[in-house]
């Protein structure tokens, strides 16, 4: 199983699959959820393990000597039933003359042909990337592995090639949403041969947060001492802001890593942004954030490597300069090779162009299409490109031609919460994401906003599990913005969208508004609208497989909600192609994937 997961059994018999998880005392929730996981695992990513029925056994010494009632057989996996070690020959007899037959018999030798590929999440793909020396691949069950294992060589062959000439290289690698740019940052950080090894920096306190504390456990988890993992992070994942005033304070000290790998690279300050935001500050800045860490870098007198890593459509605060400010910043310092992927040059957005510079070459493994966050859909990126685009008709299209897309509206808050919790089985994570400007939520009862600057609370947020800690992001009662989710995800989200991005009475366009004192006002701002529309990208581009959007119904009574406008949000989502949560809670399309899925690729 994925990344340590192991079944301890796995019975077949003609009509189901039968896994088994064995403890010697322990009957609790978390066991519980760890068999059904393996359940939910055999399901999405073995290809013979998804048109008979699998039932999750946890045997163990805790459970009382009867045996558990049956599940009725209705869908794939059942519940999870726990039975005494003397009562399992018992239940395996049960459960073998009890289940249906099938159409098609189980046949043993065809289920062992199959192929099983697994996903990791992205806080998995960090303790795999950091831990090289024990776990050195990767399978993807979704996606093109060619275009991730050769954005990775490509990187690599730069990294070595700047050592081999004694240059300095910025090297930019571009991708959608969702496509692996975080993995193949994190493969670039950790190379492979230590001395090439980096790095990995990020503005984003909320990933470094993660990326620590899941290191940290997973190194404890392996018999390392806390606290000296814990001094070790501070320098393989940092926050760009400690690295950059580090190296302001002493102007002639040269970082002595050779290579720096830059999360969400576009991100950057721009000079203007840089110089205002810092005037006031023991340490103000006299050029844009590129500007600086070039400069850093350059300190090196063997060679340099800065790997940029470059989302489409993911700025989302005012001051990020985009790949504008990074090709100013070259051009300035026309030393430096530069290594990019071809749409760095030819995008219609000002904000995502180099322009020309004097040393740039192409390359087009540098540019990752292929979306591989999204287990059970590959249309889930170009639906949201085209339902933020305003372009209802094409969304619409997309959603017919895939079948279904992995996105569902509901009104109720109530049902949001009964759809999530029913989705995210075993170990699979849900939570609650809203914009930041998302004001008027707090009418719902939803106010409690994840402190994203507080590191205990991100890590409790994104690591823990409900019931066990009411701190964790399924517990469903904090909400986090798009400053807590961007670079990391969950596997169910459930979107909460509020009366600050809005239709225009024509259904036309979008409008962007943000909450000042007791009213909307509509933001006039391009670079303001532009982050809007990419925010809700971000929190649409998070799950791992379905999102559920919560548009309230508003209150007439309340002004600042006024129920029309809700009304023309989930009318032009639905128009969109959208399915609508039964009040029970079920998901109008099937939540789990039916495609077939290719067998696994060996990743760097």
């Amino acid at each position: 199983m994925r990344l340590g997961k192991r079944i301890d059994a796995v019975i077949l018999s003609e009509r189901s699959i039968i896994v088994l998880e064995f403890k010697k005392e322990q009957d609790d929730a978390s066991a519980r959820r760890q068999v059904e996981d393996y359940a939910l695992d055999l399901f999405h990513f073995h290809t013979r393990s998804r048109e008979h029925p699998i039932i999750p056994v946890l045997v163990t010494g805790g459970a009382p000597k009867l045996l558990p009632a049956l599940p009725l057989f209705l869908g794939v996996i059942k519940p999870v039933l726990v039975v005494h070690p003397a009562d399992l020959p018992a239940l395996l007899s049960d459960l073998v003359e009890r289940t249906p037959v099938p159409s098609t018999p189980l046949l043993s030798s065809a289920w062992l042909a199959g192929t099983y590929a697994p996903v990791p999440t992205i806080v998995e793909a960090a303790c795999m990337a950091f831990a090289r020396h024990g776990v050195a691949e990767i399978a993807e069950a979704r996606a093109d592995r060619r275009n991730l294992r050769e954005t990775t060589a490509a990187i690599w062959s730069t990294v070595a090639a700047a050592r081999r000439l004694g240059r300095h290289t910025c090297l930019f690698v571009t991708g959608i949403p969702g496509a692996g740019k975080t993995l193949c940052g994190l493969n670039a950080a950790f190379a492979p041969e230590p001395s090439l090894r980096g790095t990995f920096l990020t503005g984003n306190p909320t990933l470094v947060h993660v990326f620590r504390e899941a290191l940290i456990r997973d190194g404890v988890k392996q018999g390392r001492d806390r606290r000296k993992i814990s001094a070790d992070m501070v320098s393989v994942i940092q926050r760009l802001p400690d690295f950059r005033t580090k190296y302001l304070v002493d102007e002639t000290e040269a970082p002595p890593e050779p290579v720096i790998v830059i999360d969400e690279a576009q991100r950057c300050w721009s000079r203007d942004y840089a110089v205002r935001k810092t005037r006031d500050k023991t340490h103000p800045l006299s050029d844009s954030e590129p500007g600086h860490l070039l400069d850093f870098m350059a300190r090196r007198r063997d060679f340099a490597v800065i790997v940029c890593m470059v989302g489409n459509g993911q700025e989302i605060h005012d001051g990020e300069g985009g790949l504008a400010e990074w090709g100013a910043a070259l051009r300035a310092r026309p030393d430096w090779d530069v290594v990019a992927a071809p749409d760095t040059t030819d995008s219609a957005d000002p904000r995502q162009c180099l322009g020309s510079l004097p040393r740039l070459r192409h390359e087009s493994a540098l540019h990752l299409v292929v979306p591989i966050r999204q287990i059970g859909s590959d249309a889930a990126a170009r639906w949201v490109d085209a339902m933020l685009g305003g372009h209802p008709d094409a969304a619409s299209a997309i959603a017919r031609q895939a079948g279904s897309i992995p996105f569902h509206l509901t009104r109720s808050l109530d049902t949001l919460r009964l759809a999530l919790r029913s989705a995210a089985r075993g170990m699979r994570r849900a939570g609650l994401v809203s914009s930041s400007g998302a004001a008027r939520l707090r009418a719902e009862g939803l106010g409690a906003e994840l402190p994203h600057m507080d590191a205990q609370a991100v890590a409790h947020w994104f690591l823990d599990h409900f019931p066990d800690d009411v701190r964790a992001s399924d517990a469903l009662e904090q909400v986090a913005t798009e400053f807590g989710v961007q670079g990391l995800e969950l596997d169910y989200v459930g979107l909460c969208w509020d009366a600050d991005f809005i239709r225009s009475s024509s259904q036309i366009t979008w409008l962007s508004r943000r909450f000042v004192g007791t009213r909307w006002q509509t933001i006039r701002s391009a670079e303001a609208i532009s982050n809007q529309i990419n925010t809700y990208r971000v929190l649409l581009t998070r799950a791992r497989y379905d999102t559920i959007i919560f548009v309230p119904r508003g209150n007439r009574a309340d002004p600042t909600r006024d129920p029309d406008i809700y009304d023309q949000i989930a009318d032009y989502l639905s128009r969109c192609g959208v399915s609508v949560v039964n009040g029970d809670g079920a998901l109008a399309k099937p939540i789990e994937p039916q495609k077939p899925i290719p067998a696994p690729t060996r990743l760097l």
